[in-house]
């Protein structure tokens, strides 16, 4: 039975995030998801003691936003994730960002990253003890249903009088 995403992130909307819209920038969407990276890093083993003992960490190699809903200054927040897939070089996770209070859908964020060798800046396996920690969270989340936003490209359509 699933367990749900992980939640891995929580904070406040700060004033510095807010733009000249009102509403939360979408520079700090990107950042309040990469928090929620480094939460899944320390999860799995990927701290600075690995780098340094290693020369392994991850690279984000591509990714995805979807905005939902403004969020404006003050607004709390929690980042959850919920893991895709994954393989001996690549994670495959999927980012929620929810309104902490109201439990509104504000943004999502769907990224692939590759495990790379610091020294010759090309992919590598990952330790197997990070392999086994991706296992448990797959084995936890098993049976979630794939997000709606996941695998979803830019498209426009121009319309036949423009």
């Amino acid at each position: 039975m699933s367990e749900g995403p992980l939640e891995l992130y929580r904070t406040t909307i700060a004033e510095e995030w807010i733009d000249y819209n009102g509403h939360m920038n979408v520079t700090w969407y990107l950042y309040a998801f990469d928090r929620g990276v480094d939460g899944l890093a320390a999860r799995i083993g990927l701290t600075e003691e690995h780098r340094q003992e290693t020369g392994g960490t991850i690279f984000a190699a591509e990714g995805h936003l979807t905005y939902q809903r403004e969020l404006k200054l003050g607004d709390p927040i929690i980042v959850t994730l919920q893991l895709l897939g994954w393989d001996r070089k690549r994670i495959h996770t999927f980012w929620r960002m929810l309104h902490a209070e109201e439990g509104y859908l504000a943004a999502t964020g769907e990224f692939l990253s590759l495990y790379v060798n610091l020294e010759s800046r090309r992919t590598s396996d990952m330790p197997k003890n990070i392999q086994e920690a991706l296992a448990e969270i797959a084995a936890e989340q098993e049976g979630l249903p794939w997000p709606a936003e996941a695998g979803r490209a830019v498209r426009f359509r121009r319309s036949r009088t423009s």
